[in-house]
């Protein structure tokens, strides 16, 4: 039994700068570079303190997790006969792996942690050309539903990084970070508004600026990450120690890399609806393969798993370009960056509730994303009201309070706590039970 969304097309986004030079290109990368930069740096930061390492050790996490998003991120814009899904798209460390890896660090060792990233990048790669064949699973009422609660469950994430970032800290709601945050919320959405062109097109980059001015102003921003980076680093393999390889700790990540496999098909319709691209099921494995081998890399130097960071949908759609040509320059970018410590602390002065004010702009414009394909979904019939409204609800509900789950075992709460995971399996299932596997999709 098909859908009644089979004829949905996609309507490509509008190419404000048609013609792309070098320097603006450029300019674009920086832009999607700032918005990914803290959302990906936080890993390292969380996972190292947890594991207390020192200061060495947290300057080479920080510096290779860089220089690895670059590597990933190339593998991944970058389209081949076996890797890259050819999309505008920037990869960086994936979130939802932070507290498993902390308690596999924890209690198995960090050489186990290691070991199990580079064994989830491998079935990450076996499983690619049979999770690529789901692509039936993901009619636009499915992939409307989960791109909506990627957006909208990330909100709280940018609300709490315009408070401070640290709900513990005494500084958190100060005046001064909401005054900063709003500010950069008024310049990107007047600058997009009012903006003609290029100037419009880096509207991000430019409140981002302006933000970070006005607060060093105000007295928060500090250059002492800056004085006290070093000025080259190169990455090494096992820097921590050879892998080892322990069936628990495999297991755990395995559960991992399938939640980022279901975000990033998300990701990867919603990047095809952006530019106008039908994403084909070569393209998903191809997606996969990339991401696999990017967690085994991650692996090999010591760092984490990579996933494609929905951040950066928001970042393609504000500024109008299409064009894989600034990924391009942000991947040199973040590798450039890694190389070069003292570089790469330049853009970690930019103020928490900055950020933060720019997050709330783009993740919210992910979420319209979804908004924007469920509007080809008939919503005559109630059973697609029904299918959207529980996915949707699940979705954000999980995210909000994920403790309903805490009875549950340890296995089926990585699951459930995952709003953007529970939103896709209840699309799936809704959707099969009412409409049934559309074959056209």
């Amino acid at each position: 039994m098909k859908t009644n969304d089979s004829n949905y097309k996609v309507a490509p986004v509008t190419e404000i700068t048609p013609k792309l030079t070098e320097g603006k290109a450029a300019i674009l990368g920086f832009q999607h570079l700032l918005a990914m930069y803290s959302g990906d740096v936080i890993v390292p930061l969380l996972i190292g303190g947890f594991l207390h390492f020192t200061a060495a050790q947290m300057t080479y996490l920080v510096s290779v997790d860089i220089f690895m998003c670059g590597i990933a991120t190339l593998l991944q814009v970058k389209k081949t006969a076996l890797t890259g899904i050819g999309l505008p798209v920037v990869l960086g460390c994936a979130i939802q792996a932070v507290q498993p890896l902390e308690r596999i660090g924890g209690t198995l060792g960090i050489t186990a942690m290691y070991g199990a990233i580079i064994a989830s990048g491998l079935f990450v790669i076996l499983i690619g050309g049979l999770f690529s064949k789901i692509k039936g699973l993901f009619p636009p009422i499915v992939t409307g539903s989960i791109i909506t609660v990627i957006g909208f469950t990330l909100i709280p994430v940018a609300f709490q990084d315009i408070g401070g970032g640290d709900i513990t800290a005494k500084s958190f709601g100060d005046p001064r970070n909401l005054l900063v945050g709003l500010i950069t919320v008024i310049v990107i959405v007047g600058v997009n508004v009012w903006g003609r062109g290029f100037f419009r097109s880096i509207a991000i980059l430019i409140g981002i600026l302006i933000g970070t001015g006005i607060a060093s102003f105000m007295g928060m921003v500090s250059l002492t990450p800056v004085a006290q980076a070093g000025w080259f680093h190169l990455p090494q393999p096992f820097y921590f120690g050879v892998p080892t390889f322990k069936l628990s700790a495999i297991l755990t990540m395995i559960m991992v890399t399938l939640t980022t496999m279901i975000e990033s098909t998300g990701v990867f319709f919603a990047l095809g609806d952006l530019v106008g691209k039908d994403i084909t099921q070569d393209d998903l494995k191809r997606g996969y393969r990339s991401e696999g081998i990017a967690a085994i890399l991650g692996g090999i130097f010591n760092t984490f798993p990579y996933s494609t960071f929905s951040e950066n949908v928001g970042v393609l759609q504000l500024s109008g370009v299409k064009s894989r040509k600034p990924i391009y320059y942000a991947a040199g970018f973040l590798i450039l960056l890694g190389l070069l410590p003292k570089a790469g602390a330049v853009a970690t002065i930019v103020p928490t509730s900055v950020l933060g004010g720019a997050m709330l702009v783009m993740f919210g414009i992910v979420g319209i994303q979804g908004v924007r394909i469920l509007q080809q979904v008939n919503f005559n019939q109630t059973k697609n009201i029904l299918i959207v409204s529980l996915s949707i609800g699940m979705g954000l509900g999980s995210t909000v309070y994920p403790q309903l789950y805490r009875a549950l075992p340890e296995t089926v709460q990585m699951l459930m706590t995952n709003g953007i995971v529970v939103a896709s399996i209840t699309a799936v299932v809704l959707n099969l039970s009412f409409n049934g596997y559309d074959h056209e999709v």
